[in-house]
C-alpha cells in the first residue's frame, strides 16, 4: 500500500492549488485522486468549447437537481467538472471574487481568519492581473492569469451605455474597490486559451517529483481508525476496477465540491445518523451539518430578438463560423475566444439596500427554451439576473450506498419569501435595461418573458418556468463554531470531532457569496495551504 504525506480527494480547484502549495515543501510528498480524465479534451482549452463540454459526460459529472416547489416541477441540469482543473475546465471563466460584507459575514459567523482584509492576500497571491486595477487589490505575479474581455461588440456597447442612462455607473474593477456598476467581464483566458486551476496550478507541481496524480480513480471510502482519517479506498478505472487504498501520514484532504464532498462524507460513515442508517451506512461519526445547507444563484433570463444587427447566433452558423475558427487560429481571437457572458452588471434591488444585491449579465446571443448550452438560430439577446445573496437552503444527500449512484441535490430555490421578491426585481431591471434608449435601435422585442408579464405574481411565473442555475453551488459543508447545529468543518477547515481530515472546496462557505465561486474557491485552498504548514497568513 503506497503511503504520502498528504492524500487529496479530487484535482478541481482547490485540489490543484493545494497540490502546487503542499508539494512546494520538498520532503512532502502529495497523491492527488482525481475521477475523471486528464484534461486532454482541445474543448477544455477552446474559450468557447465550453458550450461542448457542457453536456460531455466523459469530462462532466452531468448531474440533475430534483424538482423543487418553484421549478414548475423541472429538473434542472447541474455540469460539474470531471477531469484534472475540475469546473474550472468547463466552466465559463469568469474572475469574480464578491464583495467585502461577503467575506466579513462569514467571520461574524464565528470563523475566524476569514475576513475580506484576510483573505485578500490570498486573491492578490493566486493572481496576475493583467488590465486595470488598484495594486492594493490586484495581484500581478500569481499564477492565475486574469484579463478583461477584449472582444468590442456594438450591443455590448449599447447595453452599457443603457446602464448608465439608467443610474448604474462604468466600473473599470468589479473585483476592486467596490463591486457596483457595469463592465466587460473579466475572465481566466491568456492568448485565447482558458486558463484552469490544472494549467495555473497542477501541471507546474506535476514536476517536482514528490506528486502523484492518479486519474480514472473513483474514491469510494476514507479509511478511518478510531476517530482519525488514515487513508483512502478507490477504484481503479471506475465501477469494476481494481481496488486501491492509498494512506496519509499527516491528512486526507476532501475536495470534491458542494456536490461530491458531502456525499462521500455520508458514505464513508460521517454525517446524520438517520440518512445513513436509511441507507444501510454504519455510522462512523455523527455530523447532521453534512451535506445540509445548499446555496446556488437561480436566475431567469431575459430575452429580447435584435434587428439590424449581426448576433453571435448568426455568427456561428455556416461560413461565418469557419471565417471565425480561422480568426482563432491564426490570432487567438474572435468569435472562439469567447466566454458565454460578455458583460456584467452589479446593482441594487430597492433603494434601501445597501450594496448591491442584484448580479446581471448580457451577452449577444441567445438559447434556446431559455436553457443555457444550445444557441438559437434567430438573432437574439439575453440578460440573464439573480439575487447574489440568497436565503433559500437545501440539501445534498447520499442516494444510496453505491458511490457510482449520483447524490440527491435539492436546492429549494425561491423557497425563501426575499429571495422571490429580489428575483422579480431583478427581471424588471433586465426588462428596463434592454428597453432603454441606446439598444433601441436593435430592439426589435421581448421574446421571454413577453410583454404580456406585468405584475409581480407574473414575473414570479415567468422565474419559475425558466429559471436556471447558474452553476454556483456551494455551502454543504459549512464552515462554523463546533456548538452550532450545522457546521461541518471549523475555522481551519478541520471537520468537527475527527482528526487528520478536513474539506476544502466551496462547500465549506457558510453563506453564499456575491459572486460566481470560481475565484474565492481557488483562494479558499490558497488560505488553507498556509493553514495546514503552519505558515503565518499572507499579508496584504
Amino acid at each position: 500500500m503506497d503511503t504520502f504525506d498528504y492524500v487529496i480527494i479530487g484535482a478541481g480547484s482547490a485540489g490543484c492549488v493545494l497540490t502546487n502549495r503542499l508539494s512546494e515543501d520538498a520532503d512532502t510528498s502529495v497523491c492527488v485522486l482525481e475521477a475523471g480524465p486528464r484534461d486532454w479534451h482541445p474543448y477544455i482549452h477552446l474559450p468557447a468549447g465550453f458550450i461542448k463540454t457542457f453536456h460531455m459526460k466523459s469530462i462532466n459529472w452531468a448531474y440533475q437537481q430534483e424538482p423543487g416547489p418553484w421549478t414548475g416541477g423541472r429538473s434542472i441540469y447541474a455540469p460539474r467538472g470531471k477531469t484534472l482543473g475540475g469546473s474550472s475546465s468547463i466552466n465559463g471563466h469568469i474572475y469574480n471574487r464578491g464583495q467585502r460584507q461577503d467575506f466579513d459575514t462569514w467571520a461574524q459567523m464565528g470563523n475566524r481568519g476569514w475576513s475580506y482584509s484576510d483573505v485578500l492576500p490570498y486573491f492578490r497571491r493566486m493572481e496576475k492581473r493583467v488590465g486595470e486595477g488598484e495594486d492594493a487589490y490586484r495581484g500581478r505575479d500569481g499564477s492565475l492569469t486574469v484579463t478583461t474581455m477584449e472582444w468590442k461588440d456594438r450591443l455590448c456597447e449599447a447595453f452599457m451605455e443603457g446602464a448608465v442612462s439608467l443610474g448604474i455607473p462604468r466600473n473599470p474593477d468589479y473585483n476592486g474597490a467596490i463591486q457596483e456598476g457595469v463592465s466587460y467581464c473579466q475572465r481566466t483566458i491568456k492568448n485565447g486559451l482558458r486558463v484552469s486551476a490544472a494549467t495555473a496550478f497542477l501541471n507546474p507541481a506535476r514536476g517536482r517529483g514528490n506528486v502523484d496524480v492518479r486519474t480514472h480513480a473513483h474514491v469510494t471510502g476514507i479509511m478511518f481508525e478510531g476517530k482519525r482519517a488514515v487513508g483512502v479506498r478507490y477504484l481503479k478505472g471506475g465501477r469494476g476496477g481494481a481496488p486501491v487504498e492509498v494512506r496519509a501520514r499527516r491528512e486526507v484532504i476532501l475536495s470534491g465540491g458542494t456536490y461530491n464532498s458531502p456525499q462521500l462524507l455520508q458514505l464513508s460513515g460521517v454525517g446524520s445518523p438517520e440518512l445513513l442508517q436509511s441507507l444501510g451506512v454504519e455510522v462512523r461519526h455523527a455530523l447532521p451539518g453534512v451535506g445540509e445547507g445548499l446555496q446556488d444563484h437561480y436566475a431567469p433570463r431575459t430575452v429580447a430578438r435584435v434587428k439590424d444587427i449581426r448576433t453571435i447566433n448568426e455568427l456561428r452558423q455556416g461560413w461565418h463560423l469557419w471565417l471565425e475558427a480561422l480568426k482563432w487560429a491564426t490570432t487567438r481571437r474572435g468569435l472562439l475566444s469567447l466566454s458565454p457572458t460578455m458583460v456584467y452588471c452589479f446593482w441594487h434591488s430597492g433603494e434601501t439596500t445597501e450594496s448591491s444585491d442584484l448580479q446581471l449579465t448580457f451577452t449577444p446571443a441567445s438559447y434556446k427554451e431559455g436553457v443555457q448550452g444550445q444557441l438559437e438560430d434567430e438573432p437574439g439577446m439575453t440578460v440573464a439576473s439573480w439575487q447574489q445573496r440568497p436565503e433559500s437552503r437545501g440539501y445534498v444527500r447520499a442516494r444510496s450506498s453505491d458511490p457510482f449512484q449520483p447524490p440527491i441535490i435539492q436546492t429549494n430555490y425561491l423557497t425563501a419569501e426575499l429571495d422571490r421578491r429580489v428575483i422579480v426585481a431583478g427581471m424588471k431591471l433586465a426588462r428596463r435595461l434592454l428597453q432603454s434608449a441606446p439598444l433601441a435601435p436593435y430592439y426589435a422585442y421581448e421574446d421571454f418573458p413577453g410583454p404580456k408579464v406585468q405584475s409581480d405574481e407574473e414575473f414570479l411565473a415567468a422565474a419559475t418556468e425558466r429559471g436556471t442555475t447558474t452553476f454556483h453551488p456551494g455551502c454543504t459543508c459549512r464552515m462554523g463554531p463546533a456548538e452550532s447545529t450545522w457546521a461541518v468543518v471549523d475555522d481551519q477547515l478541520r471537520v468537527h470531532g475527527l482528526e487528520g481530515l478536513r474539506v476544502i472546496d466551496a462547500s465549506v462557505m457558510p453563506r453564499m457569496i456575491s459572486a460566481n465561486l470560481n475565484a474565492s474557491t481557488l483562494m479558499i485552498a490558497d488560505k488553507a495551504s498556509d493553514l495546514i504548514r503552519g505558515r503565518s497568513a499572507a499579508a496584504s
